[in-house]
């Protein structure tokens, strides 16, 4: 059952905090060998205080990135650069580029399929040159929650709102000239509550994304307000964190089920090489199927 999460004591691994509310990198883990559980229990830990842990220069490569990933369990493999399948960096206008562009929107992972994801562990294999672009931006749902204005947050606490979620209505809206002839309600869409708890630390959390296409039993007006306007305040200035990709083996794992995230655009783009590999780990939380 969750439970409100108590002040972890690490006796492992050190932390530094990158926000006040949320975002920390980790030192103290040796990632050349197989991590002990000691180890990972305090990477747990960090993870549901924090949200989002970022390490540096950790000598992953591919297969060690898999290895390492396991000890989540219910593993999903992911290609999340900009490079196609001969490795060459793909133009602008090439139709992976119209469908990444989706992925610079606020979303958190998988929330359109049958069961959505919890942790993301997104390796650098490959970064742009420093001052081009590319870092990864997270934005922190719980204390969004917290912070809401009180009649917003009497209304979600008082209405048990569900949101259809589609990566179909995602890709649209990241590129809608490309995609003008998608109707995501041609498409099955997968659901979920807005306001819901993390069962990791026993906050409340807001379950929203860009994937949401609407939300049940409400008007298309109304749907339109509440989403937009839970996105607006999670993702004002003092609720975003800016994460740097300081070198080749920088590993960020961020939980889906408490951050969104959204990729940083930037002159990089169609020029120079951002090779990212994800492996995402699918929720085992009570509300993890839609």
């Amino acid at each position: 059952m969750p439970g409100r999460l108590t002040e972890p004591n690490f006796k492992h691994i050190t932390t530094k905090e990158l926000h006040s509310t949320f975002v920390a990198e980790i030192q103290g883990v040796d990632f050349s060998k197989p991590v002990e559980p000691g180890v990972f229990s305090e990477i747990y830990a960090a993870l549901a205080k924090y949200g989002v842990c970022v390490f540096r220069a950790t000598g992953l490569d591919d297969t060690r990135h898999v290895e390492f990933s396991p000890k989540f369990p219910y593993l999903e493999l992911f290609d999340a650069g900009n490079l196609d399948e001969n490795g060459d960096v793909i133009g602008v206008d090439s139709q992976r580029a119209h469908y990444n562009k989706g992925n610079g929107l606020w979303h958190v992972d998988s929330s359109f399929n049958p069961r959505r994801a919890s942790y993301s562990l997104l390796l650098a294999h490959s970064i742009p040159p420093p001052g081009s672009g590319g870092s990864t931006f997270f934005a922190d749902t719980r204390t969004a929650y917290d912070t809401l204005p009180s009649p917003l947050k009497t209304e979600l606490d008082t209405n048990d709102y569900i949101a259809a979620h589609s990566l179909f209505h995602s890709r649209k809206l990241g590129s809608p000239t490309y995609f003008s002839d998608l109707d995501p309600l041609a498409h099955k869409m997968t659901r979920h509550k807005i306001l819901q708890t993390h069962e990791p630390s026993g906050r409340k959390n807001l379950y929203i994304a860009k994937h949401a296409h609407h939300i049940e039993g409400v008007s298309a007006e109304k749907s339109e307000q509440i989403l937009e306007g839970l996105i607006d305040w999670a993702t004002r200035k003092e609720g975003v964190c800016e994460v740097l990709w300081e070198q080749e083996g920088d590993l960020v794992i961020w939980d889906n089920t408490c951050v969104m995230h959204r990729a940083g655009g930037g002159s990089f783009e169609g020029v120079y090489k951002r090779d990212m590999r994800r492996t995402t780990v699918h929720d085992a939380s009570s509300t993890a199927w839609g």
